[in-house]
C-alpha cells in the first residue's frame, strides 16, 4: 500500500484515501495505481475518485459520475482535496455544488 490516510470531522464527515501501487495497471487504466478517495457521510458519498474494474479512473460529485484523467498521485489527491474544499465550502453556505443535470 502506497497511502492510507482516513480523517474524521466534527461534523461527522469522513474523508479517506486508500492508493496501492499494483504490478500492472487495473482494468480500464494505464497506469500502476489503484485507489479509492472518499469524502461524505455514513453511507452517503459526496466525493469520490476510484478506478474501480472495468470504468477505469472516474470520480462523483454528489449524484454524478465522470471520466477523470489521471497524470500523477500528486495531481489525484491535489484535486480531490480541492473538490472536498468546494463540497465543504458549499454545505458551510447551504449550497449544493454539485446540482443533479
Amino acid at each position: 500500500m502506497l497511502q492510507r490516510d482516513r480523517m474524521d470531522f466534527d461534523d461527522g464527515a469522513i474523508l479517506e484515501m486508500v492508493i496501492w501501487r499494483v504490478p500492472t495497471p487495473i482494468k480500464g487504466s494505464t497506469h500502476h495505481y489503484k485507489y479509492r478517495l472518499f469524502y461524505g457521510h455514513p453511507g452517503k458519498r459526496l466525493v469520490g475518485y476510484d478506478n474501480e474494474r472495468p470504468k477505469g479512473d472516474h470520480r462523483h460529485l454528489g449524484e454524478s459520475e465522470g471520466p477523470y484523467v489521471f497524470t500523477d498521485v500528486e495531481t489525484l489527491v491535489r484535486d480531490f482535496l480541492a473538490d472536498v474544499s468546494r463540497q465543504r465550502s458549499a454545505d458551510e453556505k447551504g449550497n449544493d455544488p454539485n446540482p443533479p443535470r
